[in-house]
Order: structure tokens, then C-alpha cells, then sequence
């Protein structure tokens, strides 16, 4: 692969605000800046909800034995976001939940920074997990997102998303 290709892919097209709109609607997106959790959250904010569950996966500092220094994530986003509001449509239809969101960063992450954020609101806590564990492992299993671990002995890895 060139650069070339490594940079369109963690391209974004939309602006942020343009993606936030794009979660709101459609319950997904990617984003090549840090997550605002708080913006996500409210913007899930339901009177009629009693439940609020959410996930947010982390940059950890290894990888079974090996100590990672950082990770960036490759993604195709059109396909994604169409990906993307399919299985949040599709935990509508299976789960009974009110909506919910997803994003999933795409760039340079450092140690502790969110790569993958899921919130799902519903009217009791059940479905709510149920659906959130449901669309964090299909997004992982489904979604055109790639990512090269990068580790402290200046090596790097490409990896599956879900590994």
C-alpha cells in the first residue's frame, strides 16, 4: 500500500458536524476526531427512556504479550455508514429499543483515547445491553474499518478490527 492510499482512506469527507447529524439520523458514522461522548449522549437523551447503556472502547497499551505505542484505523466510509445504519435499523427490528448510536474513529489514536463508542437508549435496561453488545459485535464483524498496531519496538501489525 502508498500513502496515497493510507490517506484517502482516513479521509473524511463529511465535516464533523455534517457526521454528528449523520449518527443523529442514521445511528452511525466515523469520525477522524476524538468523540464527544457528551454530544452523543444527550443527543440520545429520551424522556420516555428508562435506560441509557453505553460503550466505549479504549486504545490499550498492549496486545496479548506485546506493549502497543499506538494504533491508526483505516476506513471506507461511504460503505461504512451505509453498513452502519443497517445494523442499527436491524437492532431496532430485534431489540426493544428506542435508538441508538455508534461511531467508530478512523486516524492516529494514542494510548486511552475512544476508537468505537455505542449508545442505546430504550424504555428498560434489557434490551438496552442486549442491544449494545449486539451492535459493538456486529459493527466489529461487519464494518470496513482496518487496524495497523503500531508497538514499542518501532514495529507494526495489521489486524482485524474485531482482533
Amino acid at each position: 500500500m502508498t500513502d496515497n492510499i493510507h490517506n484517502h482512506s482516513m479521509t473524511i469527507k463529511r465535516s464533523t458536524d455534517e457526521a454528528y447529524l449523520i449518527a443523529e439520523r442514521d445511528g452511525f458514522a466515523l469520525l477522524d476526531i476524538a468523540i464527544d461522548e457528551n454530544k452523543l449522549k444527550s443527543t440520545l437523551d429520551n424522556d420516555s427512556c428508562g435506560a441509557f447503556v453505553c460503550f466505549e472502547g479504549r486504545v490499550r497499551n498492549h496486545n496479548n504479550a506485546t506493549s502497543v505505542d499506538r494504533l491508526t484505523y483505516y476506513g471506507y466510509e461511504d460503505l461504512a455508514i451505509n453498513q452502519g445504519r443497517a445494523i442499527i435499523e436491524e437492532a431496532k427490528k430485534r431489540f426493544e429499543i428506542t435508538h441508538a448510536i455508534a461511531i467508530h474513529r478512523i486516524g492516529a489514536l494514542e494510548i486511552g483515547d475512544v476508537a468505537v463508542w455505542v449508545g442505546v437508549v430504550s424504555a428498560h435496561r434489557y434490551p438496552a445491553f442486549d442491544a449494545c453488545r449486539w451492535i459493538l459485535d456486529t459493527i466489529k464483524a461487519d464494518i470496513p474499518v482496518w487496524k495497523q498496531e503500531y508497538y514499542e519496538d518501532a514495529s507494526s501489525k495489521w489486524l482485524s478490527n474485531n482482533g
